[in-house]
């Protein structure tokens, strides 16, 4: 059979979306950003368990590789891989082009791609908001600018999903940096699903709250990166307020199926996205208490040497942001045994969503 033009591509008949009754999305071509580790994974299985050939975008090789041998898949379902980085538009077209090349096509595109960075604002600089935006907006920005052409030509009707975060809805003390992108992102999402709808393109904000997906290896952290640690670990982890990262996928993919506008997910995040509508200044007065109980900022010098026990400022920049993986375990007894009662799920999933370091 000969393989398909580019100008075959962008002029295949749009078909209309199919009816909410009738959601199925298998036989599809997919493409996941951010999908080599941690939610991006397992949204890259769930997309394979239901039919779809999925590719896996990442910038990272070595871990594309460990991602395409974990994903379960039925017989048939294809997966591929590509290294791409979502900060340059460039590459993100060739990535596109390619897929669809390959595939016949582009039918769904989730743009998850980003960093967590865990400091207080003392401890940060504009470099770090930069960084967050880049990685975080602009990668989805990027993303669904280059995917739009290829999903209004799909037949089944495209979908694009965007990842945002209860980070996005209302601002989290010691992550503002995350806090902003995500935020861009779901006013993103928002705009782009009403201007698209006419091109029988849904797209989907989705706002996550507290996921265990072994996240705080790979997050840097700055300021008291020992404390920082300990309580974004065990609070992403903990038990009721936390989601297991296989459902919180399902849940996700289900909503892309049956084209949601918008999936806020956990009670808990529901609850602080709805108080904080209701009452904004009361929700700021909470979280402000809130921040109270967070470590203080300390020089970076100093945080990286109760990091470490080196007195060196690590990798990670002039600030002395550090990865999860390199911080070492709280020394009070108690406050380490309360992180890892409270990481202890999280931990688990390490080696399930290829978090662990190579």
């Amino acid at each position: 059979m000969e393989a398909p033009t580019m100008p075959s591509l962008l002029k295949r008949p749009a078909l209309g979306r199919p009816p909410l009754s009738r959601p199925s999305i298998a036989g599809l071509s997919a493409v996941v950003t951010g999908g080599s580790r941690g939610l991006g994974l397992l949204l890259a299985e769930q997309l394979a368990v239901r039919h779809c050939d999925v590719t896996i975008v990442a910038r990272d090789e070595r871990e594309l590789a460990r991602a395409e041998a974990l994903v379960r898949r039925p017989p048939g379902v294809r997966i591929r891989t590509a290294v791409c980085d979502v900060r340059d538009r460039e590459a993100v077209r060739r990535l596109m082009r390619d897929t669809a090349l390959a595939c016949g096509g582009i039918d769904v595109v989730i743009a998850n791609a980003g960093i967590i960075q865990v400091a207080p604002v003392d401890a940060i600089g504009a470099e770090e908001f930069e960084g967050a935006l880049d990685s975080i907006f602009m990668g989805a920005l990027h993303t669904s600018l280059e995917a739009l052409p290829y999903l209004r030509r799909s037949p089944a009707g495209g979908r694009l999903a965007l990842i945002g975060s209860v980070g996005g809805l209302l601002a989290v003390p010691h992550m503002l940096p995350y806090s902003c992108a995500k935020a861009a992102v779901g006013a993103l999402a928002e705009g782009l699903h009403a201007e698209a709808a006419r091109d029988g393109v849904s797209v989907t904000a989705v706002h996550p709250g507290l996921m265990r997906t072994g996240s705080h290896l790979h997050a840097t952290f700055g300021g008291d990166q020992v404390g920082e640690f300990a309580w974004f670990s065990a609070i992403a982890g903990a038990p009721v307020v936390s989601m297991g990262a296989r459902r919180a996928a399902d849940r996700i993919v289900t909503g892309v199926q049956r084209r949601r506008i918008r999936i806020v997910l956990t009670p808990a995040a529901r609850a602080a996205s709805l108080a904080h509508g209701l009452a904004p200044a009361l929700t700021t007065r909470m979280t402000t208490l809130a921040a109270r109980g967070l470590p203080d900022a300390k020089p970076a010098s100093d945080a990286a040497a109760a990091a470490t026990g080196t007195g060196t400022s690590g990798s990670g920049g002039a600030r002395g942001l550090r990865e999860g993986a390199s911080v070492r375990p709280p020394a009070h007894l108690l406050t380490r045994r309360l992180r890892a009662w409270g990481s202890a799920l999280n931990d688990r999933m390490t080696g399930t969503c290829n978090q662990r370091p190579a």
